[in-house]
């Protein structure tokens, strides 16, 4: 809903905007088919376990701007998937869920591309702006009360979805600092 909302909330962007967050979206209405689909198979349903609701706080937050919102949404929260996939993956598996697991590597796989997408028109937008992203990014952190990251970071993951080695430096020094 994420995506399909930054498609209904934001006009006149090029028309790969669109097309890009209409692909977030697909795979991410996969991701939870894929989720509803393993839990039901273990006798849940999506909804039986308590979850955090900061991706829609943050979504909220950043409704007016759709700079902040590409800063803060994907490229921060949605960026704290790539770094917490690998732990938990590893439990699912050492705890015998392979089928958990393999979902874990899709969805990995994709998010890497869905933070890309986010880089991607963060970028586009700072251009347009004649805005240094760097800055931007920890003026628009600071202005939204975006959550402070710590690590671990998935600094491979982060530089496949085009982080830069400026902003992932920055990223840990902030995290070393308790910012």
């Amino acid at each position: 809903n994420l995506a399909l909302d930054a498609i209904w909330r934001y006009t006149d962007m090029p028309q790969e905007y669109y097309a890009d967050w209409l692909q977030v979206a697909q795979e991410e209405a996969l991701h939870f088919t894929l989720l509803a689909d393993h839990l039901r198979g273990m006798g849940y349903s999506y909804g039986d376990f308590p979850a955090h609701s900061s991706l829609w706080e943050m979504a909220a937050k950043t409704q007016d701007d759709i700079l902040a919102r590409i800063a803060l949404v994907p490229r921060t929260m949605e960026a704290r998937g790539l770094d917490a996939a690998p732990p938990v993956r590893a439990k699912l598996a050492q705890a015998g869920d392979m089928a958990a697991a393999a979902i874990l590597d899709i969805i990995l796989r994709d998010e890497i591309g869905h933070v890309g997408i986010g880089n991607r028109w963060y970028g586009w937008l700072c251009e347009q702006r004649g805005l240094e992203p760097v800055s931007t990014y920890a003026r628009l952190a600071a202005e939204y009360q975006a959550p402070v990251m710590r690590g671990p970071f998935n600094f491979e993951a982060r530089r496949a979805a085009g982080f830069s080695e400026v902003e992932l430096a920055e990223l840990n020094l902030s995290a070393s600092r308790g910012d």
